[in-house]
């Protein structure tokens, strides 16, 4: 079965509310490693609840959809599909407690060729119930691996941030927990890969794998840490492509370019000297 272009092109999602406590931003971000130093006081901020703060890159949690690409009316080859970008746009500082509603649409389906996969953008708005307040965008790119050569459009994916070719200007280290993915799961994504080795086997994996959005989020705290001096009101946008999975333990290190307002960067691992995530570009005020 075909991609339906015009289905999903034109699907009307309903909208989503979440209400999220103190206990939430607390357990995100534990999840993307914060207070792996619990003296460090500067991330105590977003992992105690007095003085709160919330991570800017919790927003990729709010009001999410769910796992929408599975329903059968679509004809996409979901066991195959790959999460390739991510991007995160702050229009307001997170409030650390909330309730928000999340609106989302299908923006661009690209037709790479027979073989060769398909490209599903998407966004999703999120809101502040009460106010209205547009609190932030978040975009993402999945890589369909069994569907192209569905008839769609061949053109219109954007190209890659470009690092630039000078050495980097700061590198951040960052460990990961053992049991980080036990805990980011808790966060939304259920998905057994991330917490049953047997799953995990039996996908090609030695054991389960960190979410790339908990990745996302050690990146989000390389940058809040480096670029931001820990402020969120600092902290405006995201983007980054996935390129490799991370195992829970292992020690993510954000290497980071800094041009004005534009930080470009890129994530390793340190123990397999492998590129987990690339081509980064983050805005700060």
């Amino acid at each position: 079965m075909a991609i339906d272009y015009d289905k999903l092109i034109n699907w009307k999602f309903d909208p989503v509310e979440q209400n999220y406590t103190s206990k939430d931003s607390i357990l995100y971000a534990l999840g993307v490693g914060l207070s792996a130093d619990p003296l460090d006081l500067d991330q105590l901020r977003f992992t105690y609840e007095e003085d709160q703060l919330a991570l800017p890159t919790m927003a990729v949690v709010m009001a999410y959809p769910g796992f929408f690409l599975k329903n059968p009316e679509f004809g996409v080859d979901w066991v195959k599909v790959l999460h390739g970008e991510q991007g995160i746009e702050i229009h307001k500082t997170l409030p650390a407690v909330g309730h928000v509603v999340g609106e989302t649409r299908i923006t661009e389906i690209i037709d790479k060729g027979e073989g060769r996969g398909a490209l599903i953008y998407s966004d999703r708005k999120v809101y502040d119930k009460a106010s209205g307040d547009h609190l932030a965008t978040l975009t993402s790119t999945t890589f369909a691996r069994g569907d192209g050569g569905f008839g769609g459009p061949t053109e219109g994916a954007p190209a890659p941030h470009v690092l630039p070719e000078r050495d980097c200007d700061s590198v951040v280290e960052l460990p990961t927990l053992p049991q980080a993915a036990l805990i980011y799961r808790l966060s939304g994504d259920f998905n057994p890969l991330h917490a049953d080795p047997r799953i995990a086997t039996a996908a090609g994996f030695k054991a389960p794998i960190l979410h790339g959005l908990a990745t996302l989020g050690a990146a989000g705290h390389a940058i809040l840490k480096d670029a931001c001096g820990y402020n969120p009101d600092k902290f405006k946008s995201l983007r980054l492509r996935f390129t490799s999975p991370v195992y829970p333990g292992e020690t993510i290190v954000t290497e980071i370019w800094k041009d004005g307002a534009d930080v470009s960067f890129r994530c390793k691992v340190k123990e397999r000297d492998v590129v987990v995530l690339n081509n980064g570009h983050a805005t700060i005020a």
